[in-house]
């Protein structure tokens, strides 16, 4: 029953779900309308849905078992996409003269992998609790505080990460406070 619950949980607010509520929402807020919903879609294909669909893609070739990818000496490659596919989103955003907290949201995130990159090198950090918790808090930082209030979400994919054996409470405690501060770090934009 827990291993069920955990595995919905996981499934439902992973990074490319959690990226494209957080996203779109946070260009609604930055631009107000349409405008501002393409903005953040465009940002959630290149944050979210790209590395989404390379990790599936790897998936199906049979590089690894699941999105999952438990064996932290193969996620570099996905780093490396994740980190190119931002940075292009950004530099299109840009040039197109993307709203600035879209435009800082997508810095944020591009940082945020870098960290997890280098201390995944080491340790296996939660990258789902970091992007649950950096939705939550770029919404925050961006909408409303009253966003912060979602944060059982990020709460919840940490217990379901940690429930499913893919990491332990630290790992997805360290995933969650950096997600925060790289949402937080609008606050300095």
């Amino acid at each position: 029953m827990v291993s069920a619950t955990a595995r919905a949980v996981t499934n439902a607010l992973q990074p490319r779900n959690a990226l494209l509520t957080g996203l779109v929402g946070l260009g609604i807020a930055a631009d107000g309308g349409p405008a501002g919903a393409g903005w953040g879609l465009l940002a959630a294909l290149c944050a979210g849905i790209v590395p989404a669909s390379y990790i599936e893609w790897e998936r199906r070739r049979g590089t690894w078992g699941d999105r999952h990818v438990v064996d932290r000496r193969q996620r570099p490659r996905i780093f490396a996409v994740i980190l190119a596919s931002i940075g292009t989103g950004t530099v299109l955003m840009l040039l197109a003269h993307a709203p600035g907290d879209v435009l800082a949201a997508m810095v944020a995130l591009w940082a945020m992998t870098v960290v997890l990159l280098v201390v995944n090198t080491g340790w296996k950090i939660s990258v789902d609790s970091a992007v649950a918790s950096a939705a939550v808090t770029l919404l925050a930082v961006v909408h409303s505080p009253w966003w912060l209030l979602a944060h059982p979400l990020t709460a919840a994919v940490c217990w379901s990460r940690v429930a499913l054996g893919y990491h332990s409470v630290a790992q997805t405690a360290a995933g969650a406070a950096l997600g925060a501060v790289a949402g937080a770090s609008l606050l300095l934009c």
